[in-house]
């Protein structure tokens, strides 16, 4: 009997494209039930993985973000002998990403031409933009025998929730336990877990960062005028982000009198991960946590400036994207270059009211 394949893919550096590479796993899974998907990716992203039933191991990436580091990946490279992968997927474009897997020895080394790879991939494929329009497209290509008819279809990523995790976080943070509980979890079941004199008081996320830049962010005030109205109904509303965040999140918590309860800087991705599950709307920038809501299976309601929602749309049918279409976007600009930013200083807060009705 043959061995279960063994496939190596080298996974993204952003938050949204590693939700997004979900897709290309459970594709992965589909054509080949028995595989052992290990994926090569920075530790942060870690907490994403383990919520990924179908990635066996995930091991970590020692470089950061556009560090070359050449005799690390050698030594990584070589190390990763052993473990006699049968293919590799590497979804980055650059060059350095695909020197571990050559050094591995792994036969079959599969990606995107790019930054002449040419010799380090052995499956190297040419992409066509006007084809594979979207990441999570192109990300699925890769795990699909050539030629396959493109575009191809791609199945939704759907984090899974561990219920005793969610509990951990629910009692660090202090919060009232009356949450009816649905999702999936890791153990692949359905679940409904409802408090004793559970309340409809409902959850409103926000998430107004954006690592990317401003002409990423909708203006915090808008936030906040989104936050004290719902407030006013009944609603709770959380804070999401890093510390990079944290001025935006205070502004918003300061027009309320502090009655938001403010996550941003003070939990680990996989607490944000499992806090986000408990919610019922979201609101975002174009971001990671973005992905992470809607592969939750949140209603999420996703802000576009300068970014563009046909490239990296939120992947679930619950979200409702609001971009304005202007004739200067998306210019892809971490700052705006006209300086005015009306992409989304033009989408008003009603308007995401409005959004919050449609999708509650």
């Amino acid at each position: 009997m043959n061995p279960a394949p063994k496939i190596l893919v080298v996974g993204p550096s952003w938050a949204g494209d590693m939700v997004m590479a979900q897709s290309l796993f459970i594709t992965l899974k589909k054509a080949q039930p028995e595989c052992q998907i290990d994926v090569l990716a920075p530790a942060w992203s870690f907490p994403l993985l383990d919520r990924m039933p179908e990635v066996s191991n995930a091991i970590a990436m020692p470089l950061s973000h556009g560090q070359f580091g050449l005799l690390d990946r050698v030594s990584l490279g070589r190390s990763l002998r052993a473990n006699h992968y049968q293919q590799a997927i590497v979804l980055p474009n650059s060059w350095k990403s695909a020197l571990i897997p050559y050094v591995a020895n792994i036969p079959l080394r599969t990606g995107y031409i790019g930054e002449c790879r040419w010799g380090l991939l052995n499956d190297a494929r040419k992409l066509d933009k006007t084809l594979l329009t979207m990441t999570v497209q192109r990300f699925v290509a890769l795990g699909l025998p050539s030629p396959t008819p493109l575009p191809p279809n791609y199945p939704i990523p759907y984090l899974a929730i561990n219920l005793d995790q969610q509990q951990v976080v629910i009692d660090k943070f202090k919060l009232n336990s009356n949450f009816v509980v649905v999702g999936r979890v890791s153990d692949s079941v359905t679940r409904h877990i409802e408090a004793e004199n559970h309340t409809s008081t409902k959850i409103l996320a926000l998430c107004p960062g954006a690592e990317y830049g401003a002409a990423k962010r909708w203006p915090a005030n808008f936030y906040a005028e989104v936050a004290q109205q719902k407030i006013a109904q009944g609603w709770q509303v959380w804070l999401f982000g890093s510390n990079k965040d944290k001025e935006a999140a205070a502004q918003i918590n300061n027009a309320v009198s502090g009655a938001c309860l403010d996550f941003t800087g003070r939990t680990s991705l996989d607490e944000a991960v499992d806090l986000m599950s408990l919610v019922d709307v979201v609101i975002s920038n174009d971001s990671g946590l973005m992905h992470v809501a809607a592969a939750l299976d949140k209603k999420t309601i996703a802000l576009y400036g300068s970014s563009d929602p046909l490239f990296t749309p939120p992947l679930n049918a619950k979200a409702q994207i609001i971009t304005l279409n202007l004739a200067c976007s998306p210019c892809f600009k971490r700052e705006c270059p006209l300086g005015h930013t009306r992409c989304l200083t033009d989408i008003k807060p009603q308007q995401v009211l409005d959004s919050i009705e449609i999708n509650s």
